[in-house]
Parts: structure tokens; sequence; C-alpha cells
């Protein structure tokens, strides 16, 4: 076992890195770009375990139960500070506690590493902060820049950090790993083919039948957009199952953190709230809300993705194009919509999906809304005639 073993479809990335760790061309800061699911903050995670590690993280020559990498994948090394952020953005606060932390002398031997898992939605202020730290860095400081794409962050950042693009995996290569995860073939090459290329949802579709149905109930709703009430309720079931799985991911999540802050101010062990307690109740519930909110545009934004790949597989069907269907458990619809439309026309409807996909994430247009205007626009209309396929 290595560091680099739970990285799937990387092995120019992971080559280029063994290759800094080693001590030629290593940088105190990188940007890791790549499609979402390729496996960006995994890669600097395994990144900094290997920094860390004595014997640069292999397998062959690293002690079973290293503390170094063990602590770094797990999250607890004392020096690898990884940021997530279940927020809308990431502000100036919390970068300038990094930029903090990373002016400390490494606890140990080696490296002080900052991992900034969702770098694409620092706000400009928090951009701002965090070049002064990248421009006038430590000499055992390494900061780990993760974003969808090198435009992600602003040219100043960039310009000062090592780019490391991560590509999308083979089918092959994500229906390998699932395997390898103890996933029997044919579900494997499903999962892998219906993700595409998205570990994370690989994996949940190769080990989770409730997924595997939603995904499902999303994948059949092109087909069934024949008339104005099919396309409203199509749109209203994806807003539910997207609200619904989002408040099931926070719920636990939510109780835990109330828990904790009654804990912190007594309220139990009193039986009654200080005063300073509802001002921390407060800003505690408009986190929460916030991340429920950001939970279910993701859930949403998947659901997206796929009804893409339904349009996209009728492209290719209708074009000849070579190559398995992504939803080719659904061939039969997929017909049906070919039968139904042109390749141009489905192109179009990939355009009016990643409209509504910008109306809901970038001008907060209320997620019904967006997908009701949406579903009216995918509506199938009659058979076209031979002129209009073309």
């Amino acid at each position: 076992m290595t560091v680099w073993d739970t990285l799937v479809g990387q092995r120019t990335v992971i080559g280029q890195l063994q290759t800094a760790v080693a001590g030629q061309g290593m940088s105190h800061a990188w940007l890791f770009t790549g499609p979402p699911g390729s496996g960006r903050s995994n890669t600097a995670v395994a990144f900094a375990a290997a920094l860390q590690c004595e014997h640069a993280g292999l397998g062959s020559d690293c002690p079973d139960g290293c503390h170094d990498c063990h602590t770094v994948l797990a999250g607890s090394h004392a020096d690898v500070a990884l940021v997530r952020t279940e927020k809308l953005t990431i502000g100036v606060k919390e970068v300038r506690d990094l930029v903090r932390r990373a002016s400390l002398t490494p606890m140990g031997r080696r490296w002080q590493i900052l991992i900034v898992e969702d770098a694409d939605r620092l706000t400009e202020q928090a951009c701002n902060a965090l070049l002064k730290a990248i421009e006038e860095p430590n000499a055992r400081t390494v900061w780990m820049l993760c974003t969808p794409t090198v435009e992600d962050v602003l040219p100043t950042i960039r310009s000062r950090c090592r780019l490391v693009s991560l590509s999308t995996p083979t089918a092959t290569d994500v229906s390998g790993f699932l395997q390898s995860l103890g996933c029997d073939a044919e579900r494997a090459s499903y999962a892998a083919r219906a993700s595409q290329g998205h570990i994370g949802r690989a994996r949940a579709l190769a080990f989770d039948d409730a997924v595997r149905a939603r995904r499902q109930d999303v994948v059949s709703m092109p087909a069934r957009l024949t008339t104005l009430k099919a396309c409203l309720a199509s749109a209203s079931r994806l807003a539910e199952v997207a609200k619904a799985e989002a408040d099931e991911i926070t719920a636990q999540l939510d109780a835990r953190e109330k828990a904790d802050l009654d804990s912190a101010y007594g309220v139990v062990e009193r039986g009654r709230r200080p005063k300073e307690y509802a001002p921390a109740l407060r800003d505690l519930e408009q986190a929460q809300k916030t991340r429920a909110k950001r939970r279910q545009l993701d859930v949403v934004d998947r659901g997206l993705v796929d009804l893409v790949s339904v349009y996209r597989d009728a492209i290719a069907l209708a074009t000849g194009a070579p190559g398995e269907l992504v939803n080719e458990d659904i061939r039969p619809d997929i017909e049906r919509i070919v039968e139904t439309s042109s390749p141009g026309l489905n192109l179009q409807r990939i355009g009016w999906i990643f409209e509504a996909r910008e109306q809901m994430l970038e001008f907060n247009v209320p997620v019904p809304l967006a997908l009701e205007s949406m579903m009216v626009a995918l509506r199938t209309t009659d058979v076209l005639s031979g002129a209009d396929r073309s």
C-alpha cells in the first residue's frame, strides 16, 4: 500500500508529484485543477502525506502503520490543515487564520502544509489575504489550492503556483477501482459509466441502492416530458428529492452541532441559557441554513449532470458516435428521444440545462422556479420530419 493507491486514473500526476517529493521541482505553492470527482483534494492530501513521510509514502519502504502517513490521511496531522467549507464562500477571516498558521514553524521536522479544498469559493478579500502569504512564504510552508479550473483563482495567485492538472478517469479505471473494493463487475461497469468519471459518485452508485434508485428516477424524466403537467411534476419531483437528500445528509450534523453548542454553554447542566447563548445559536442556525442550501444545490446540480448525460446519449445514438452510452440501461428511452428530436435540438436542451444551473448557482433563482422553466423547455415535441433531423 502507498499513499497514492486511492487516486484513480492519475498516473502522470502521481509521477509528477513523486518527483517533487524526491526534491526535484518542489514549490511552496501548488494549484490542483480538474473536473468534479477527479480527486483534486484527495491528490493534495496524498501529496501532503508523501511530503511528511520520511519514506515518501511508498509502501515498499514506509513501515506499516507509519504515523505521518496515517495521521495526514486521517486528517489529524499537526502540521497539515485541510480547509473544507459547507458555506457558499470562504471568507477573509478563515483565510487570515490560515495565514497565521502558515507563519508558524512546523511542529515536526518537515513541512507546514495548508490545503484549501474549495479555493474557487474564496471571496475577493480572502484572495487578497492569501496572495500576500503566497508571495512571502516561509521556507517550510507549502500551500495547496484545489479548484475546477485555473480561471477559478486570481491570475496573481495562479502565477505563483505550480499547476497540477488532473484528468477525468476512464470508465475502465473507475470500474477496476470499484472491483478492487469488492464490487461485482456488472455493477462496477454500470457505476463507472453512470458516474462519468466522478469517483465519489461511482462509489455511491456501486454500493448504495438508494443512490442508484434516485439516479434512475432522474434519467427516466426526459422520456416522460410529453405534457405540461408532466414537466411541472418532474420539476417538483427533482426539487423534492434534492431537498430530502440534502436534509438527510445534514440532519445528523445539525443535531450534533446543536448538542455541542448546548454543552459548551452548559445549557443542559445548568438548566438555563446564558445571555451569550442566543447570538451563538443564531449564528449556528444561519450557518446550518447556508449549508443546507448549498447541499440542496449540490444535489440538484448532480441531477442536472445526469439529465445532460441522457441528451448526450441521444446525440451520440443519432449520429452513430462510437463507444458505449452512459445510460445503456435505458436505451429504449433514449431511442424514443432520438425519434422525436434532432441532434441540434438535443444540443439546445443541454444548453437550457446549463442555463438553469447558472440561474440557481450564480443568480440565486429559487430552485423550483428554475427547474420548472427548464423542464418546460425540455418538453418532447411531435415527431420531426426527415428534413428536421439533420
